[in-house]
């Protein structure tokens, strides 16, 4: 099939291998603007982007999709299909209807769970025990689209949300393959989304990352795996602000002991509002991520100090 492919992230950029193997045409590319990065601040080109000029593929990088320019070039390739997965613009409908089959999106949930921006950390956060990725027919609305096809998988427990990410984008890249090959067939299916099972994934922000030591271990341990690699959980040790990267939930425990207290410095664990968490990579203020013993070695604690 002729398709343009619009993404920007590195979850969206295996989908044009598998696309581009799978013997489709990708005729244009579309994604977000080049950004500064690092200390130089220089710009750097998005991954898609990136794996598109590997494959000489044309890329177009437009402020607005609102403003006539995208629908010309759309017009002039005259696609079978769009292909969306982590574009990160809303399309207007002119764009949704342009290609012969409309625009299909590949989204990182079991829709309608978990709709919006960041689905993946929020499943778990919200401890989830099971995700997967959705291919829908877009309309107008976010993530509403009707459902074509669904790949699941489990959550394991000690899975953070950058390793979940890496597995979901490999699942998403052969889920939009059998999808285009389904609807080429005529053998697709569409199922309107229960609007009523539907909750949204709102976009992370750093007010997040602030460990409340009351909460059960299980809710603790969620948020750090959820919330790893970015923008990472923390919490305040002697002042300071502590970076905690991963953790476990602990067999050990000491009800006794009040809420953020450290229980144990070998393994480095933290009772919390219920039960214990052991802290197996942290990150202290100007240093480079560690593992906790690491960071005990040059860090003097004692037993009973306060994690706040």
């Amino acid at each position: 099939m002729r398709i343009i492919f619009m993404g920007t992230p590195e979850f969206s950029a295996p989908a044009i291998d598998s696309l581009v193997a799978a013997g489709h045409e990708i005729a244009a590319v579309f994604s977000q603007p080049d950004k500064p990065k690092g200390r130089g601040y220089a710009m750097t080109p998005p991954p898609v982007k990136v794996k598109a000029l590997e494959y000489g593929i044309p890329v177009y990088q437009p402020k607005s999709m609102r403003d006539g320019e995208a629908l010309a070039i759309f017009n002039d390739i005259k696609p079978d299909v769009g292909v969306v997965i982590a574009y990160g613009k809303i399309l207007p409908q002119e764009i949704l209807d342009a290609p012969k089959f409309g625009c299909i999106n590949v989204h990182a949930s079991l829709l309608p769970k978990y709709r919006g921006s960041a689905p993946i950390q929020w499943s778990v956060i919200d401890g989830e025990s099971r995700t997967g990725v959705t291919t829908m027919q877009m309309d107008a609305g976010i993530d509403t689209g009707d459902m074509l096809l669904v790949s699941e998988t489990d959550i394991l427990p000690d899975e953070t949300a950058g390793e979940l990410h890496d597995r979901l984008s490999s699942m998403g890249a052969e889920l939009i393959v059998r999808t285009l090959d389904a609807l080429e067939k005529g053998e697709l299916k569409p199922q309107k989304q229960d609007d009523s099972q539907s909750c949204y994934a709102k976009m992370l922000t750093k007010e997040l990352c602030a460990v409340d030591w009351s909460r059960s271990a299980k809710e603790i341990h969620d948020q750090i795996r959820g919330l790893s690699p970015w923008p990472v959980a923390t919490a305040v040790l002697e002042g300071k602000k502590l970076k905690l990267h991963r953790s476990a939930i602990s067999a050990m425990d000491n009800p006794e002991a009040r809420c953020g207290e450290i229980i144990s410095l070998d393994p480095l664990t933290v009772r919390c509002g219920s039960g214990a968490i052991e802290l197996l990579e942290v990150q202290a203020e100007g240093k480079k991520r560690m593992t906790a013993q690491d960071y005990l070695r040059g860090h003097k604690l004692d037993l009973g100090t306060i994690l706040h």
